[in-house]
């Protein structure tokens, strides 16, 4: 923070329209120029037309295969994808509420569990629970999560509110449920449930009752409905902004034109 007044241009991965005020309130205070050339991923599909380019990512961990043919076939909108990114960490106990949960709102998943996900121990999941769940369930270590949020199967978003997560899971048009879990997260979780209107709060005490009710109510619920449009109604915003014309288009226009040519 003390060095961003010495930066010759702060870039950030987000759109206008989504965090304006917040956008206003730093222009107000900083002299330094602000470049908002987000969602990027949206913005490479639109000015990127090398492939070794447009395959660069984030992810820290090795893609599990199959994730993506086990969604083929499946409803829309009927599966809840689950991950808690690449830090997140829960206790055995926290795991197994998620689980029952999960298992309890007879909804077909799909739950990323790395292998470090449990603190300083192995995820064990109860015998019992996964019978139960052995037929509308998939376990995997990662998934290339970008694609899971694009396929019509998926229809919320169970998330540690990390950016990266919650700006794909805006730009895809998916509802979110929101566990954060440290720095940004809880902040990131209030706009997304109060200022977005995409998701619902789970309660950092994690209880099964809750997970089941708060995983019916945005499935199937009225207000997960609204969440839904409203999450539709964002989709189309980060698109325009990253099309041809659209507010991060240009502004990444600026950005090579202004400081790095």
């Amino acid at each position: 923070m003390e060095r961003l007044s010495k930066a010759s241009a702060i870039i950030f991965n987000t759109f206008d329209e989504l965090e304006n005020p917040v956008l206003n309130a730093i222009k107000s205070i900083l002299r330094t120029p602000i470049y908002t050339i987000g969602p990027s991923r949206l913005l490479a599909n639109q000015i990127v037309s090398s492939s070794s380019v447009k395959s660069m990512g984030s992810n820290l961990w090795i893609e599990q295969p199959g994730c993506l043919e086990w969604l083929e076939g499946r409803d829309a909108q009927s599966v809840v994808y689950v991950n808690f990114g690449s830090i997140t960490v829960l206790t055995n106990e926290q795991l197994v509420e998620f689980a029952w949960g999960l298992a309890n709102s007879s909804y077909e998943f799909i739950w990323i569990i790395r292998p470090d996900l449990v603190r300083g121990n192995n995820a064990v999941l109860p015998p019992e629970l996964l019978e139960k769940i052995n037929d509308r369930s998939l376990l995997a270590s990662w998934c290339p999560q970008e694609a899971v949020l694009r396929h019509k199967a998926i229809g919320a978003f169970l998330t540690h509110c990390g950016w990266n997560s919650v700006l794909e899971s805006i730009y895809n048009g998916v509802p979110m449920l929101c566990w954060p879990f440290f720095a940004d997260h809880p902040t990131i979780c209030w706009c997304t449930c109060t200022k977005w209107e995409v998701g619902m709060e789970i309660d950092s005490v994690v209880k099964r009752e809750e997970i089941e009710r708060l995983i019916r109510k945005i499935m199937k619920g009225e207000e997960g409905k609204k969440m839904k449009e409203k999450a539709m109604e964002w989709k189309g915003s980060a698109i325009r902004a990253t099309n041809p014309g659209g507010s991060s288009f240009v502004n990444f226009q600026r950005l090579l034109e202004e400081v790095l040519v």
